[in-house]
Order: structure tokens, then sequence, then C-alpha cells
């Protein structure tokens, strides 16, 4: 029988067998993660990591849409625009939650059908165990609210030797499982109709579970994911963005001319200048980190303070308050945009997120 923790109106935690339950209960908003819920869902986390009868964490998303559509911008953009600090504890709050999940010893189960971004990656990337579907639509579209790719992604989209995070980050583009797993993201292909079977099972495991069993047991449902959509175009999406500087991406991308190199340099110009080198800087520099808390430190500097800035208000506005998909930026240009503004975005705080 499920064992109920803790259940309120956006987030339901069980105990089934030996398996911590976590679902976030948000549909209508496609689980998008408010300020109150990340504190319910960091104490049940906290809660199943000390309870020694859950041997694994499983989290899921309410509704058929997706796991999770991101952090509540809106509230966030209220809190700003009230000239709010509770804007800025709603990213140390949901960040150190991320790290958390990153350091968890105990397995912890990301099951990410449907849309998947933004914070929505943070509940599900840090696991040990992210399964993705034939649904997954997996994205990182801040540049395109004036915010950064956040909650660990200067991290996670930073391997070395390869350009597709670095795409992925300034883009904002939506990704599939093929490339999910290709990145990183992501360790198991289960197709969403076998998704019903695999948590019952998963629900009816021995109270012995280990990481390794838990593999099998996973994989047993696994399978091999459909082609990538984007995979003919690896090769010039490594070409063209491995430059460190916007500008010289984009020149690339235009001196390629294909329709692909065009549409992407038109995307990126549609982005908010100011997040678009904060956004490469970042993933430069997460490149060559060896912590992930040293980027999320990073991106808690930059994310308290451009959150403040006219891009962030005008980007949300543009995006989910009038829909009129048409920010006017400020800057408007990536000429107007100095290395000296991005540096004192990056610049420490006074306050560091882990103390």
């Amino acid at each position: 029988m499920p064992v109920p923790v803790t259940e309120n109106t956006d987030i339901v935690t069980e105990r089934r067998g030996c398996i911590g339950h976590i679902r976030l209960n948000r549909p209508k908003a496609l689980n998008a993660l408010s300020h109150a819920m990340i504190h319910a869902l960091h104490a049940a986390i906290r809660a199943f990591a000390c309870d020694d009868a859950v041997r694994a964490i499983l989290i899921t998303g309410t509704g058929a849409r997706g796991l999770c559509a991101g952090g509540d911008i809106r509230e966030i953009r209220t809190s700003v625009l009230e000239k709010d600090l509770k804007a800025a504890e709603f990213l140390r709050d949901e960040y150190r939650m991320n790290a958390e999940i990153a350091a968890l010893e105990k397995p912890y189960i990301a099951i990410m059908d449907g849309i998947v971004m933004g914070g929505g990656a943070g509940v599900s990337v840090h696991g040990s165990h992210r399964i993705v579907t034939e649904k997954t639509r997996f994205a990182m579209p801040e540049t395109g609210i004036g915010l950064l790719p956040d909650v660990g992604a200067t991290w996670f989209l930073s391997l070395p030797e390869n350009e597709f995070g670095t795409y992925m980050g300034l883009t904002g583009t939506t990704i599939g499982a093929a490339d999910a797993l290709r990145m990183q993201l992501a360790d198991f292909f289960v197709p969403s109709e076998k998704l019903e079977k695999l948590t019952t099972a998963l629900f009816e495991a021995d109270v012995s579970l280990q990481t390794e069993t838990l593999d099998a047991q996973i994989a047993d449902f696994a399978e091999t994911p459909p082609e990538s959509a984007l995979r003919g175009e690896h090769r010039t999406i490594e070409q063209t963005f491995r430059f460190d500087t916007v500008e010289d991406i984009l020149t690339a991308l235009k001196a390629d001319g294909s329709s692909f190199a065009l549409a992407t340099a038109q995307l990126i110009e549609s982005r908010s200048p100011t997040s678009l080198k904060l956004t490469l800087k970042l993933l430069r520099l997460g490149g060559r980190a060896e912590r992930l808390a040293d980027c999320q430190e990073r991106e808690f500097a930059s994310g308290s303070r451009i959150i403040f800035t006219h891009d962030f208000a005008e980007g949300v506005r543009a995006a989910v308050v009038d829909k009129d998909r048409n920010p006017k930026w400020d800057p408007e240009n990536l000429a107007d945009v100095s290395d000296e503004m991005i540096e004192a975005l990056i610049a420490p705080v006074r306050q560091p997120l882990f103390i």
C-alpha cells in the first residue's frame, strides 16, 4: 500500500514499496515550479534521503504534457517589478535543491516524459537515472526571456570537445530523446507506452534494491531512440559554434550559408544580446570548471542580477504575459553589450550560494 508522506495542491509525495515517489502536480501550468513548490520538493527529497525504508527516489509529472516547464517566471517577474528581493531567494533555493539532487547517495530516477525545460532540467538532469521518451522535449530557452541557462546548465551543457551544448544554450532550441542521450542529459530511452509497467516494477522492487539492479531493471524496458531530427546538422553545429564570441558564431553561421545555419543565425539574433554574451561566457567558464558548485555560484551571481534588468521583465512579458513574441531588448545590439557589463554580472556576490 502507498504510504503518504506529504500532500498539497502542487506536490504529492508518497512511499510506494521502497520507492519515494514525488509527483509535480500543477498540470495546467505544465508543472512549473513556484517558490512554494521548491520548498516542498526540497523537503520531500530530504525526507526520502533520510528514510531507511526508501531505496530510491522517483520524480514524475502529472498530466500528459510534460515533467516540468521550468520555474514560475511570472512569479519571479512580479517580485522583480515590486523590487522584492524574494526573486533572488527563489533562485537561491532552487539552485541549492539542484545541488542536493546531484549529491544524493540514493538513486534518483527522473522520468522526463514530454516537456522538460529550464527548472525542469534542474530537477531531472542532476539525477542518477534519467529516462527520456519519444515525447521528450528538452530545452534551456532562457536567452529568449533575458535570462541565462541556469540550474547547473553551464555545467551540463559544457561537454569538452562538444559545441552542441553551446548551440542549445544560445538558441534555446528544443531537442528530443536521441540528442538528450548523446549530450549525457539522459541515460535511458523508454517508450511512453512502457512507463506504467516500468513504474509498477519499481514500486514492486525488493527492499534490497541497489544501483546495479536498478540499472538492469530500467534497461529491461529501454530501447534505441528514434533518430535525432538534428543529426544531419551536428557537423555544422560543431564547426560554427566553436568560437568564443557571439559575433564570430554568427559570422560562421552566415558564411556557412545553409538554410539551417541561416535560420539558426536569425534565431540567435532574436534573443537578448545581454543574455547571449553572458551565456557564452558562462558556458566557456563551465567547460573549464572542475565542480558543479563553481558553475552554480556564477549562475547565481549572474541570475540574481540579470533578473532585475530590463531584459528579463520584458522577455517574460513578451513570452507569457502579453504573448506578442516581440520583446524590445536593451541594449538592442550585441555591439552595445561590453565585456565590462558581462564581468559585472558574473562578479561574486556578497552572500554566496554555498557557505
